[in-house]
């Protein structure tokens, strides 16, 4: 809609010089009045001054706006009550940008106070440094475990612990050490565990460190790390496109260290600028659903327990299941032994993770040719209920199996990774468990036991 009033907008003040040009031709060939012909051209000069001004006040005010956004300056306020249509369209287009980017910087800031927050609280300790040895975070656990009071380089492990400042100096991603380290509060034995990610300009280490005979016990340890990686990547992916965009669509309008002049502005350049520009609002509402998906994680409500029967809530699951994409593709079983088994139980939540574990059985088969879905409800071994979705997809490979219940972790192109983190937490939250094995191409079980 901007693009299409611009052109017009142009087109009209072209179209007026040529005609004005035309006249001032017209008046001093053939009618031969040297006056109307000065008339003409100073009509005509009016003309070309609107449309160089016109021109100008676009031009000035995206190239305010990508500098803003690429010195992160999101409070450049456009004026929204001009009576010219376009650039009023303009300046609303360039307003909500600006809004949705002042709302990005503070979704960002509360998200990193929080993990700040939580970082402060993990009885592990956290250190990040880049490859020049610099900390950029080191939380209270670690400072405490390494007898410190400020970390700013690994340098300074050297005074503490010869060894340590050795093995924290070499040490890879993926790698996992363990090393006595004398201090005021005697000998202790550190379990240190290293993990890297990618910046635009570096590479940093995150590094954990643990009291391996007071801590936190070594999957705790990895989930941990697991959930920052993840975190981590979800928010670089997210911004760094932001900024590259922006860094990009700014040198259209400059050139050598100037702005772009007014007849240097062509259609295409209007139209990749905003089309940028909407890549940067996508991008900017792609990272508040991210930041709606970890509140799910945080935000589930208390279970409302009731009593009721299995048989009802498989009933009510296979309605929705029939609703899915390629459910007539996948057969659907049912055993309920005894079938009039009950819970005590929120039947919302258990719906939601019954629900989500069809999904997941469903999506994993639909491309067998045989492919079935088993609904088992029944007593454990020790005698405590269960619901087991079954199915014979791919299944999960080994090496993965441990992680798919970290928040964020998917192997989906458009999966969120919340699913299961937050069917786990639920079946945590009523006192039970979300257990699951896989044999690859064969049978995956993933079981709620209560």
């Amino acid at each position: 809609m901007i693009s299409r009033n611009l052109y017009f907008q142009l087109v009209f003040r072209v179209l007026l010089v040529t005609t004005f040009a035309l006249a001032a031709a017209w008046a001093y060939t053939i009618v031969n009045s040297i006056l109307l012909s000065i008339v003409c051209l100073f009509f005509e000069l009016l003309v070309v001054l609107n449309l160089i001004k016109y021109l100008n006040t676009t031009n000035r005010k995206m190239g305010y706006f990508l500098e803003s956004v690429r010195n992160n300056d999101s409070t450049l306020l456009f004026p929204t009550n001009i009576s010219g249509k376009p650039i009023r369209e303009l300046y609303q287009g360039l307003s909500k940008i600006n809004e949705q980017i002042q709302q990005l910087k503070i979704e960002n800031q509360q998200r990193e106070q929080y993990f700040q927050t939580l970082l402060e609280h993990v009885a592990t300790g956290i250190v990040t440094f880049n490859s020049k040895g610099f900390v950029l975070h080191a939380n209270s656990a670690a400072k405490k475990m390494l007898s410190v009071d400020v970390l700013t380089h690994i340098n300074q492990l050297d005074r503490i612990n010869r060894n340590l400042f050795q093995v924290v100096q070499n040490i890879k991603p993926f790698d996992q050490k363990l090393v006595p380290v004398t201090t005021e509060r005697g000998t202790i034995e550190l379990s240190l565990k290293a993990t890297s990610f990618k910046t635009n300009s570096d590479e940093l280490i995150l590094l954990s460190i643990q009291d391996i005979r007071n801590e936190l016990d070594e999957k705790e340890l990895d989930s941990w790390m697991k959930l920052i990686r993840v975190l981590m990547h979800e928010i670089m992916n997210s911004i760094a496109p932001i900024t590259s965009l922006s860094e990009s669509l700014s040198k259209f309008f400059t050139i050598d260290d100037r702005a772009v002049l007014p007849e240097e502005v062509d259609e295409k350049t209007i139209q990749t600028t905003i089309r940028g520009l909407n890549v940067i609002k996508e991008q900017g509402n792609g990272l508040m659903l991210f930041v709606e998906s970890y509140r799910k994680l945080t935000r589930l409500p208390k279970p409302d327990k009731i009593v009721f029967r299995i048989e009802d809530l498989v009933d009510r699951i296979k309605v929705l299941y029939s609703s899915l994409s390629n459910s007539d593709k996948v057969k659907l079983t049912v055993t309920i032994n005894p079938p009039g088994l009950e819970l005590f139980a929120d039947e919302n939540l258990i719906s939601q993770v019954l629900l989500n574990l069809m999904k997941n059985a469903l999506e994993a088969s639909s491309e067998n040719p045989a492919g079935r879905i088993h609904i088992r409800a029944g007593y454990t071994t020790s005698n405590r209920p269960e619901i087991c979705v079954l199915d014979n997809g791919p299944g999960i490979p080994e090496e993965i199996i441990e992680q798919i219940f970290v928040p964020f972790f998917t192997t989906r192109e458009n999966g969120s990774g919340i699913g299961l983190s937050l069917s786990r937490q639920i079946m945590r939250m009523h006192g039970g468990s979300l257990q699951v094995r896989s044999v690859p191409n064969k049978e995956t079980v993933f079981c709620m036991i209560f």
